[in-house]
């Protein structure tokens, strides 16, 4: 199929929306290009919204991202204002998501987020001497002093909200520090992602290393007391360690579950593509061009020569087109980082899982063997905050 084609009936979707390639902050390992700045208009929007919406079944997923979305705070509102408007005159549903540095977070958009029910997710590195390290405002301080106030009203409205965190060479003595920070601040969902792209080095892997295993005890005493939580890539790599051969849910699908929408409205498989016209799979006034998704799909799906023989291949992130491309320039070629990262961090997970097991913990029991886990656990937190009212 040629650039026309719309949505595959009953295929999950999301659509993230790039606003604007601008931010408030001025992140040091960040990866979008800012020199030429752009802004969504509420017409690119709609039709964004429209292409969504076209035969799909099933809910679908409106992600507003930047730069910073929250500069956008009133396309934001007009889209979902739109969306509403498409559900009530078609057969389509909307869910929506937002990741924000958090600066600009207010009690405003917090009651907009509890009325549509937007989910925020907040990106923070952790204690101040990680965070500031690389999370300046624009005029280049750090930002942890001013997120302090934007933490405790984002969990006062929604305690159940993620925090994304990066990882940096620098950085790595403070992770199990700032994941531990970040859980007394209240975050159950922290999720941690590594910096490929950066320069690391044989002694911040073995530094990394004593992180990982701090953080596994970490793990492992909340997890005995029943304290719910969730700690990527603990959480993935532990299910793959369980589910072995059949460990797929995870697995990178480049393009198949999320299209990326630039604000000018060329449409792209994943956010580190955004702008780069050799990845480009169409755009709002034509559609999806199926034949060039697909392409792009299969050439990501294709083994890569260094993995072949690699005995942890079904458990490792070389997949993800999207980071292979921010590490290496290339969706077919994997960082020699990452490589070592995940060998470094498997044999710990493995270890955790085994000691949980071994100690019949009923929380991790449940998380990773009982597949209704998910419900039931929000079925008793929705419980647990109605008794707390």
């Amino acid at each position: 199929m040629a650039e026309g084609s719309r949505n595959n009936v009953g295929e999950a979707m999301h659509y993230t929306l790039h606003l604007t390639n601008d931010c408030n902050m001025a992140c040091r390992y960040c990866y979008v290009d800012h020199d030429n700045v752009m802004y969504m208009d509420i017409e690119t929007a709609k039709k964004a919204v429209d292409i969504a919406a076209e035969g799909s079944s099933s809910p679908t997923g409106i992600i507003f991202f930047g730069g910073e979305p929250l500069l956008c705070k009133d396309v934001i509102y007009e889209t979902i204002e739109y969306c509403r408007w498409k559900e009530a005159h078609s057969d389509c549903m909307f869910y929506y998501k937002v990741t924000t540095n958090g600066l600009l977070l207010d009690e405003g958009f917090m009651e907009m987020s509890m009325k549509e029910n937007i989910f925020i997710a907040l990106s923070h590195d952790g204690v101040e001497e990680s965070h500031n390290l690389h999370r300046l405002d624009a005029g280049g301080k750090g930002t942890f002093e001013a997120l302090t106030g934007k933490i405790d009203m984002l969990l006062s409205k929604r305690p159940y909200a993620p925090v994304l965190m990066v990882v940096n060479p620098d950085t790595a003595g403070y992770y199990s520090d700032s994941v531990e920070y970040l859980y007394g601040k209240g975050f159950r969902y922290i999720i941690c992602s590594m910096n490929y792209a950066a320069n690391w080095t044989e002694e911040d892997m073995d530094i990394l290393k004593k992180q990982y295993e701090k953080l596994s005890r970490f793990y492992f005493e909340r997890t005995l007391k029943e304290e719910k939580f969730y700690l990527s890539p603990f959480e993935v790599k532990i299910s793959s360690h369980i589910n072995g051969d059949t460990y797929h849910h995870e697995r990178c699908e480049l393009g198949r579950k999320q299209i990326s929408v630039a604000p000018d409205g060329s449409l792209f498989p994943c956010v580190q593509f955004v702008g780069d016209k050799t990845y480009r799979i169409g755009h709002i006034d034509t559609g999806i061009d199926r034949r060039r998704q697909m392409e792009l799909f299969n050439l990501n799906e294709e083994e890569k020569d260094t993995c072949t023989d690699c005995a942890v291949r079904n458990r490792c992130n070389h997949y993800c087109g999207c980071m292979n491309r921010q590490a290496t320039g290339s969706i077919g070629r994997v960082s020699p980082v990452q490589c070592a990262h995940e060998r470094l961090l498997l044999p710990i997970a493995d270890k955790l899982a085994e000691r949980l097991f071994r100690k019949k913990s009923g929380l991790f029991i449940q998380k990773h063997y009982n597949e209704m886990f998910p419900l039931l656990s929000l079925i008793e937190d929705k419980t647990s905050d109605n008794k707390k009212q």
